[in-house]
């Protein structure tokens, strides 16, 4: 058990230091940045439900799931994202591969724990374009951003009795948010910069319960819900101003002048959110849910109000998620053919995210499918989905993306007494 630990402890110290740019969206620059964390390998893949886990793999999307673990449990899981940006003029392709999620499970009768870390949202853009003013000289302007909020989180949960549990999470936020915004001129011979750094701090909770009651001999009725309080995160912001020029050779950045400017601290909001699921099915053999989620993003502000590239006319609505998903499992028990055991997922989700960008609003949606493939207790899960987010009207742009992620569900009994005779 002490190694188990060991690895855990290295495995939670390397995500601290996990490279932060891990989205490629242009989207990316507004309020808390691209929320990344959409549930387990095996949730996304049913379009983000909250309600079908089971009980040797973690549900990190409902708190109110760790009493129903049988096993201690630790979960990994991970992204790559292959994305095609576009407007109406050009397009660009980019690759990005994260670390959704590292967690631990541990059941305690009626009770149950989990701990674990992840990357709440990201930072990662690089926007450039040009003007010719009338003297025929261009003026190039390039915005680029970089950094992520990481969500530590420990969590428990009580089960009244087979039907009813409920189970809360609280959350310490933190990180680092880099935004520059360059200017230059081709006939002069330096540029301006802007660099604005925001150090994210903050603490935010969640609370789940999970419902499920037998209506045939056969078929067992799901619900839940899940509730998370706005929060505000403390912002501590930095601003430097300079004249930089450039290497025509090698390209490197030469800073001159640096100067700081004092601008004030400010609050940023992680939005209230309310979820409500229900579904139905046959214990380990299939399953159909839906899930509805609103956000109060109408509440959410940028991290600099007066930043350069904020000429770009931008604000929120209250945003809405549709999931509807299900899994299907041939035989279980099946000892003769593998893959009746194979748990099939598939799941629909659309989110109108609650940003609005030059009176359009930024829509986003994705068709997931996926494979749970047993070994013994544990489960290794692949999930793909295909997705579109953004609009190419009035000069914005669409991400068309692609996404392949793998998942590790490790379960074994960690706290066994032994006997010896």
């Amino acid at each position: 058990m002490t190694k188990k630990i060991i690895v855990i402890i290295g495995l939670l110290t390397s995500f601290i230091g996990f490279a932060q740019e891990n989205t490629s969206s242009p989207y990316s620059f507004y309020g808390l940045g691209d929320v990344k964390f959409r549930g387990t390998e095996d949730a996304k893949a049913m379009g983000g439900l909250s309600f079908a886990g089971d009980s040797i793999s973690l549900n990190l999307l409902n708190p109110a799931s760790y009493s129903n673990l049988r096993l201690t449990t630790f979960g990994v899981g991970g992204t790559s994202t292959f994305s095609k940006l576009s407007n109406t003029e050009s397009e660009e392709n980019a690759k990005r591969t994260t670390l959704d999620y590292i967690s631990v499970g541990v059941p305690m009768g009626k009770f149950g724990a989990a701990f674990g870390l992840m990357p709440y949202s990201s930072i990662g853009y690089k926007i450039s374009s040009s003007i010719t003013e009338s003297d025929d000289a261009e003026r190039n302007n390039t915005f680029k951003g970089i950094g992520n909020i990481n969500r530590l989180f420990i969590g428990t949960a009580y089960s009244f009795n087979e039907n009813i549990s409920v189970g809360a999470d609280i959350h310490y936020n933190f990180g680092s948010i880099e935004n520059i915004a360059i200017e230059s001129i081709s006939n002069v011979q330096y540029g301006t910069r802007e660099k604005n750094t925001s150090t994210i701090s903050g603490i935010s909770v969640s609370f789940g319960a999970l419902y499920n009651k037998k209506i045939t001999e056969k078929l067992k009725l799901y619900s839940s819900i899940t509730y998370n309080p706005e929060v505000k995160l403390n912002s501590a912001n930095e601003r430097n101003i300079a004249t930089v020029t450039y290497s025509s050779i090698t390209g490197t950045e030469y800073v001159i002048n640096p100067r700081d400017i004092e601008v004030p601290d400010s609050k940023l909001v992680i939005p209230s959110k309310l979820s409500i699921g229900a579904g139905i099915g046959e214990t380990n053999k299939w399953l159909i849910g839906t899930e509805i989620t609103f956000q109060n993003s109408s509440n959410q502000n940028n991290r600099f109000t007066d930043f350069t590239s904020t000429s770009v006319s931008s604000s929120y609505e209250n945003s809405q998620k549709y999931i509807i998903g299900g899994y299907y499992i041939p035989k279980f028990d099946s000892y003769s053919n593998y893959f009746n055991k194979i748990v099939y997922r598939a799941g629909f989700r659309y989110e109108k995210t609650g940003l609005i960008i030059q009176n359009e609003s930024i829509n986003d949606y994705g068709m997931n499918f996926g494979l749970g493939l047993p070994i013994g207790y544990s489960k290794i899960n692949i999930g793909v989905e295909f997705g579109k987010k953004g609009t190419t009207s009035n000069g914005l742009i669409e991400e068309n993306y692609f996404n392949l992620s793998i998942g590790l569900s490790l379960s074994d009994k960690w706290f066994r007494k032994r006997k010896i005779d």
